[in-house]
């Protein structure tokens, strides 16, 4: 599933392609993914794009009739834009820009979504009303998260990808961030001490920042806006790494069996289990 640092990188690849140009037509190819295209998805032609900004995993997409276009990814969603338009299977959303570049929504499980927002209503529209602070953002910090862990019991690495902690912190990233910071991602989220945050605040953003530096992680689906893939999978320390020795501490892989892998929560998890604690 596309996270934070995908869907960032797709929102700066489409900005050069999308602000200033006026929708011409749009279609829908179906009738929904996960849930129904907007009936009024027409009124967003002949409107101008002003912006495009992220908001956790959703790329919104802004008109200067003050409307925004929401879209999420799902599973499998890729959002590209090209020149010359061949029709591909599971392409479910077109829209036609004045440039005669075409933005295709391709989803092939069909998790993603469709929506169509007055801007000023975003704060309080149900997809958005219940998210926590961005990663990026000074809001998120360790004072906040230890106030947000204080009582949770469950997993710390299940409680990061909790959105109403924080947004976006995806499995890749998070295993990555707790393996910087020396945290078991097993450790119960209220037995992490104020200074592992501090650790861990700072891992997660230093590990988001190198991922849209890097474009992201093409692991299955995921494109670039171009069509281009992201590379920051080949920079990851534990993610998809079991087995390996680990590459920050002297543990002898012949007693540790090197970089360990579990099930938290239906997803895997990556670390070592003599540096992390």
């Amino acid at each position: 599933m596309p996270e934070l640092p995908e869907v960032e990188t797709i929102c700066k690849g489409l900005e050069k392609d999308l602000i200033g140009k006026t929708v011409k037509t749009v279609k829908a190819n179906r009738k929904n993914l996960r849930v129904p295209f907007p009936r009024d998805l027409k009124s967003i032609e002949e409107q101008k794009i002003t912006s495009i900004t992220r908001r956790a995993k959703y790329i919104l997409i802004h008109f200067k009739n003050s409307q925004t276009l929401i879209i999420h990814l799902g599973m499998s969603g890729r959002v590209t834009v090209t020149k010359k338009y061949e029709a591909q299977k599971h392409d479910h959303l077109l829209i036609t820009l004045s440039s005669g570049k075409v933005i295709v929504l391709n989803d092939a499980r069909r998790f993603g979504l469709v929506a169509l927002c007055a801007t000023e209503e975003l704060p309080q529209h149900k997809l958005f009303a219940h998210l926590g602070p961005e990663p990026l953002d000074k809001e998120f910090n360790p004072r906040y998260l230890d106030e947000k862990l204080k009582a949770k019991k469950i997993a710390i690495k299940l409680a990061i990808m909790d959105q109403a902690v924080v947004v976006g912190v995806g499995n890749i990233y998070v295993s990555e961030a707790l393996f910087s910071a020396n945290i078991d991602p097993r450790r119960p989220a209220n037995k992490v001490k104020p200074e592992e945050l501090k650790k861990l605040v700072s891992a997660i953003k230093q590990t988001l920042k190198k991922a849209i530096k890097a474009g992201g992680s093409s692991l299955k689906d995921y494109v670039q806006a171009d069509g281009t893939m992201g590379y920051f999978q080949n920079m990851c320390k534990v993610y998809g790494r079991v087995g390996e020795k680990c590459p920050s501490c002297n543990c002898d892989i012949k007693k540790t069996g090197g970089i360990q892998r579990i099930v938290q929560g239906g997803r895997a998890s990556f670390y070592c289990a003599k540096k992390q604690k």
